[in-house]
C-alpha cells in the first residue's frame, strides 16, 4: 500500500473537497469540452475516461479543473485506466493532490457499484451449469483484488445458485483452504455440489502446482461427504482457467 502523509484532514478538508471557489472552474473550457454539456449533447458514451471521471469529482483545486485532476487519477492507475481505481485502497486515492477522503469514498463506491451491476445484470435466477457464464458473473467482483481469495459457490441438485461464502483471504500469491470449513458452509446450504472459485492477483490465471494439490485433497473430501465439487475456476484479468474444461483432476 503506498504511503501518503499529503492530506492531513481525513475527511478530505484540503483543496480537493473545499477550495471550490478557488478552483481552476470547467466554465473556463469551451463549451464542446465541458462534461456535463457533453454528455447532454452527445450522450455519456461519448465522453473521455477523464470526463467520466470529472463529472463524479464534481470540483479541482485551485489551479487545475476537474478534467485535469480526473487525468491525475488516470496517471496514478498506469495502464490499467479506470480498472485501476478499483484496485486502490481510499488512502492511495488520497495520495492524489486535490482527492480528499470524500471524493476517495464516491471513486471507490463507483467501483463496488459497478460490480454489483455487473452481477445483477444476470438476472435473478442463475443455473451455474457453464464455467464461462460463472467466471463473468465473479470476474468484476474477483479481478480487481489484490490478495488471493478463495470463494465457494454452492449449488442444489439442478445446478442452481444457493449462494457463495469466501472461506479464505491468502496473501498475494496463495490462499490457505480448510476442507472442513468448506463442507461444514455446504452442508447449511444444503448443497448438493460445490464449485470452488478464486482469483490471481497478478493476473494470469494459469493454476499452480498447490492449486491442484488443494483441489485433489477438497475432491476428495467432497467425494467421501457425498457433496461432489464438479469445477475449480481461477480468475485471472479477465481470463479464467476451469478445470472442468481442463480436465484437470474431472
Amino acid at each position: 500500500m503506498k504511503n501518503c502523509n499529503s492530506n492531513t484532514n481525513p475527511y478530505g478538508s484540503q483543496a480537493g473537497d473545499t477550495a471550490e471557489i478557488k478552483s481552476r472552474q470547467i466554465k473556463d473550457l469551451p463549451s464542446d469540452q465541458r462534461p456535463y454539456e457533453k454528455c447532454e449533447l452527445l450522450g455519456p458514451e461519448m465522453l473521455a475516461d477523464a470526463e467520466l471521471l470529472a463529472v463524479i469529482i464534481r470540483t479541482g483545486y485551485e489551479g487545475k479543473h476537474s478534467v485535469e485532476l480526473a487525468g491525475d487519477i488516470l496517471k496514478l492507475c498506469g495502464g490499467d485506466g479506470l480498472t485501476g481505481i478499483c484496485k486502490l485502497d481510499v488512502r492511495e486515492l488520497m495520495c492524489i493532490k486535490g482527492i480528499g477522503k470524500v471524493k476517495a469514498i464516491q471513486l471507490k463506491c463507483i467501483c463496488e457499484l459497478t460490480k454489483r451491476i455487473s452481477k445483477g445484470s444476470h438476472g435473478k435466477k442463475h443455473i451455474f451449469n457453464n464455467p464461462g457464464y460463472i467466471a463473468e458473473y465473479f470476474m468484476e467482483e474477483c479481478r480487481h483484488k489484490v490478495k488471493e481469495e478463495l470463494k465457494v459457490i454452492m449449488l442444489n441438485s439442478k445446478s442452481a445458485y444457493l449462494g457463495d461464502i469466501n472461506v479464505s483471504v491468502g496473501t498475494v500469491n496463495s490462499s490457505n483452504a480448510s476442507a472442513r470449513e468448506i463442507f461444514l458452509e455446504a452442508l447449511k446450504y444444503k448443497a448438493v455440489y460445490i464449485i470452488l472459485l478464486h482469483n490471481h492477483p497478478s493476473g494470469d490465471a494459469a493454476p499452480s502446482r498447490q492449486d491442484i494439490e488443494t483441489t485433489k485433497i477438497i475432491k476428495e473430501a467432497g467425494d467421501i461427504i457425498g457433496i461432489r465439487l464438479i469445477d475449480h475456476i481461477i480468475i485471472g484479468d479477465n481470463e479464467y482457467v476451469s478445470f472442468n474444461e481442463r480436465g484437470i483432476l474431472f
